[in-house]
């Protein structure tokens, strides 16, 4: 049974108008933000030589990381083996971060490669780290198309911060 354009349809996130009408930017995200030189304001949460880690602004659950390359590429094989390597490290250590700061029961780590595999920026090749928990599949992905995330961006930020430095 469908309720298209009922009341049930609607959820509101005021929050959200500022990115569905103002300026897209031109420049690459993943480019910008680590030239921007302001890590709390662009959530960058860890930077190594040549990639980094930031929080993703449209998250699919709490602590949903980014590593992307400095490197403007479109592509997996396009980077270099020092650039895999050095992804898949932070990574790793994200992976043993988010474990001690949120106790997730599991992940999905991984590459959307294209428009159709699911890239939203399909331009600058990215990893995607999505702690899960059991049961976080709720019913508003499966009757509203819709994802509910408990915590702000920058609540997680400064928490996930706080941990990183504990295990430096």
């Amino acid at each position: 049974m469908s309720r298209r354009g009922s009341t049930l349809d609607r959820l509101w996130a005021p929050w959200r108008i500022g990115y569905v009408i103002g300026e897209k930017p031109e420049a690459c995200i993943f480019c910008s933000k680590p030239a921007a030189g302001d890590d709390e304001r662009e959530l960058i949460l860890n930077r190594g030589s040549l990639s980094y880690v930031l929080m993703n602004a449209y998250p699919y659950n709490n602590g949903h990381l980014l590593v992307a390359p400095y490197e403007h590429v479109a592509d997996l094989v396009s980077l270099s083996e020092e650039h895999l390597v050095e992804m898949m490290q932070l990574a790793k250590r994200w992976v043993e971060v988010l474990r001690r700061a949120m106790f997730p029961d599991g992940f999905n780590v991984g590459f959307n490669l294209g428009r159709v595999a699911g890239a939203g920026i399909e331009e600058h090749v990215h990893l995607h780290l999505v702690p899960r928990w059991n049961g976080d599949t709720n019913f508003m992905p499966v009757l509203a198309d819709t994802r509910v995330v408990p915590q702000s961006l920058r609540d997680c930020y400064e928490m996930l911060r706080k941990e990183l430095e504990r295990s430096t």
